[in-house]
């Protein structure tokens, strides 16, 4: 068994920031023989990102090949070797984000780092370099017995999509978006609540009605939603964002009970907030549309056209309800600045929170299809900037 493992780590950046690639070579210290490799490219970022995600991706590798093996990493980064060291104080935002991952991933094992010279860490330049040009994610895995001169290579290699060649993990993609932010990005995956009878006999309900809780349906939908908000940060097409470290869900009993359910899959913790509540339909909620526009004719014509005009019975106005619902918003970004929040929430507050990415205006609100339990991601610089990655996907369902 493999007791002690060198770590070979390089990364790098063309344009800094720019396209860039980790490689990162594992060694077994007494043979000298080479466990495995790894060439992946991250998209647009600098170089000091790429050299923490090649000392990340090979620990959280040798995790898997050698578990129990004490690792000593040696790269031409002294940034990274004295801050990981404890030498240095970590001062930026995103290497203090990528350091705690690290940290997390090392674990108790042993783990020693040391600066190298640029010229003797070859190998892991060249792996680097290898992802930079191909534009892929590849692993290399050497495996053979014990005595014998055989080995097998295993290759796992994934090629970077369309999505993720645009995509920066700090900034804003676009060019026009503006670059000098202050606020750290936060990341929203905005949730829609499953399935209640009412959503299943397309009746109205919003704040202040019936209440209902998810339908057996309903139920299965959240199961399915935080199947796949597992996989954040790790697999699949939201592989790239970090990991959900809250949840923040509307005070209504549909959302509640799917956001329990998203937070026990997830280990996080849940918290409310009123403002992110669905809109009050007054007197018309438990109806269906028909039924509003049979017994109300003329308020109900006169409503679908003006944002001022509330249901009765202690509805709310459209206006009223996007002052509320982007209250909340901008709280949800002041507390958790910088982290990636699941908010559970309903359709209107979902699309008011798009309307603000986008800065829509009213045709918003009824121009979005949000379905039960589909998945919206929004990335905010505060009131900076923002970004939408993925409006209403529902793959999972």
């Amino acid at each position: 068994m493999t007791h002690k493992v060198i770590i070979e780590a390089d990364g790098g950046s063309r344009g800094n920031p720019g396209p860039a690639g980790s490689g990162a070579v594992l060694i077994d210290a007494e043979t000298g023989a080479i466990l495995a490799e790894l060439a992946i490219f991250i998209g647009i970022a600098t170089n000091n990102v790429a050299e923490y995600k090649a000392v990340l991706a090979a620990i959280e590798l040798a995790n898997e090949i050698v578990p129990s093996a004490q690792l000593h990493v040696r790269m031409d980064s002294k940034l990274v070797v004295e801050q990981m060291s404890g030498r240095w104080k970590i001062k930026n935002e995103g290497m203090q984000e990528l350091s705690s991952q690290m940290a997390s991933a090392i674990g108790v094992r042993e783990i020693s780092f040391e600066w190298i010279p640029r010229e003797q860490n070859s190998k892991a330049d060249a792996l680097a370099n290898e992802a930079m040009d191909a534009e892929s994610r590849v692993i290399r895995k050497y495996i053979g017995e014990p005595g014998t001169s055989t080995i097998n290579v295993v290759t796992l290699a994934t090629k970077q999509t369309a999505a993720d060649l645009e995509y920066n993990p700090e900034l804003p993609s676009s060019v026009r978006a503006p670059r000098d932010v202050t606020k750290k990005l936060t990341t929203i995956i905005l949730v829609r609540h499953g399935r209640t009878l009412l959503t299943e006999t397309h009746k109205i309900s919003g704040r202040g009605g019936e209440d209902p809780q998810l339908s057996e349906l309903g139920r299965e939908d959240a199961t399915l939603v935080a199947d796949e908000l597992a996989k954040v940060g790790q697999t699949g097409i939201f592989s790239r964002v970090l990991k959900p470290t809250a949840i923040v869900s509307s005070p209504i009993a549909r959302t509640r009970e799917t956001a329990e359910i998203i937070g026990h899959r997830l280990g996080v913790k849940l918290a409310t907030n009123d403002d992110i509540a669905e809109i009050a339909f007054g007197a018309w909620d438990g109806h269906t549309n028909a039924e509003v526009a049979a017994t109300w004719p003329e308020l109900y014509s006169q409503w679908r056209g003006d944002i001022k005009i509330a249901p009765p019975g202690g509805g709310e106005s459209l206006e009223e309800f996007d002052e509320r619902v982007q209250r909340g918003k901008s709280s949800i970004l002041e507390e958790y600045e910088g982290q990636t929040v699941v908010v559970v929430s309903h359709v209107m507050p979902i699309r008011g929170f798009i309307k603000a990415a986008i800065q829509a205006n009213w045709p918003a609100y009824w121009r979005l299809s949000i379905a039960p339990c589909s998945i919206t991601v929004l990335r905010f610089w505060g009131e900076e900037a923002a970004e939408v990655t993925v409006i209403n996907y529902t793959s999972h369902l």
